[in-house]
């Protein structure tokens, strides 16, 4: 068996259209502001491809970048003057941050109604406990894949490799929520390799690179990879093996191209919702 390539640029391609299409229907110009603070090269890159798909989508897009100095009361006095702006529909801070800002506290300063990464703790328990809200744009993008896929989720073993905040718990609950049969594995996971090998549905969100080896692939199982590594060559690669596991999945996300265009795709969706909901439109 040699697995089929879910294309994420192709299916993020479409999700923007739709959104483009929803926009000019409604009549909307949603407003997106992203937040950067300092010069990492690969966040100022995401900000750019970020920026660049709202414009094209037909959003107001509009990117603050401050210097890595700027304090965290300099960083939320920002914040709360967006969250004050009725222009302003969703409000992105990329991450990381430098170190002497507290991403927590920048996340939990952001309006609810306004996150559109999905981050702050009410989002947080409204999808914990299965209600209405903004998703994180990555979980939510791997969703999209699976429909996409056509990959039945109803009783499916779902293996999800790794527990961050950003990624493997809200991946666990959209899963779950999908009536699939969730294991959230980790670095402590006794056997690891033998729980990825149960998986029907495997997510692997570790940030190693190709961590997961072909022989931890169930045969025919669809595999979903998010992570994203640089080699000291400059090349990228997932957290899987791809080639080893492209000969025993039936369905496998390059890296790059996979994951990565379906959760700039997923934060123009949650643009979009924010703006309706903001109007009374949802």
């Amino acid at each position: 068996m040699m697995a089929a390539t879910l294309d994420g640029r192709a299916i993020a391609a479409r999700v923007r259209a739709r959104v483009a299409a929803e926009v000019r229907a409604a009549g909307l110009a949603p407003g997106l502001t992203v937040v950067i603070v300092g010069e990492d090269p690969a966040s100022q890159v995401y900000v750019r491809n970020k920026a660049k798909a709202a414009a094209a989508t037909g959003f107001r897009a509009a990117t603050i970048a401050l210097p890595a100095e700027t304090t965290e009361a300099a960083l939320l006095a920002i914040i709360a003057r967006l969250n004050a702006d009725e222009e302003v529909d969703g409000i992105l801070v990329q991450l990381p941050l430098p170190k002497h800002i507290r991403a927590e506290a920048v996340i939990e300063a952001i309006d609810p109604a306004k996150d559109v990464d999905g981050f702050h703790p009410v989002n947080a328990g409204r999808l914990a406990v299965g209600r209405p809200t903004l998703v994180p744009c990555t979980p939510k993008g791997v969703m999209t894949l699976l429909a996409e896929a056509g990959v039945t989720l109803t009783g499916a073993r779902a293996v999800v490799l790794g527990r961050s905040a950003i990624v493997g718990r809200p991946m666990a609950a959209l899963l779950t929520a999908a009536d699939a049969t969730v294991t959230l594995a980790h670095s402590r996971t006794r056997d690891l390799a033998a729980e990825c090998r149960r998986a029907e549905v495997l997510v692997a969100a570790v940030g190693r690179a190709e961590m997961v080896r072909g022989d931890w692939i169930a045969e025919g199982a669809t595999v979903i990879d998010v992570g994203i590594n640089r080699r000291p060559d400059g090349s990228l690669v997932g957290d899987v093996a791809f080639a080893e596991a492209a000969e025993r999945a039936a369905w496998i996300t390059p890296v790059p191209g996979g994951v990565g265009p379906m959760t700039i795709a997923s934060l123009l969706e949650n643009t979009l919702i924010a703006a309706k909901a903001r109007r009374g439109l949802a």
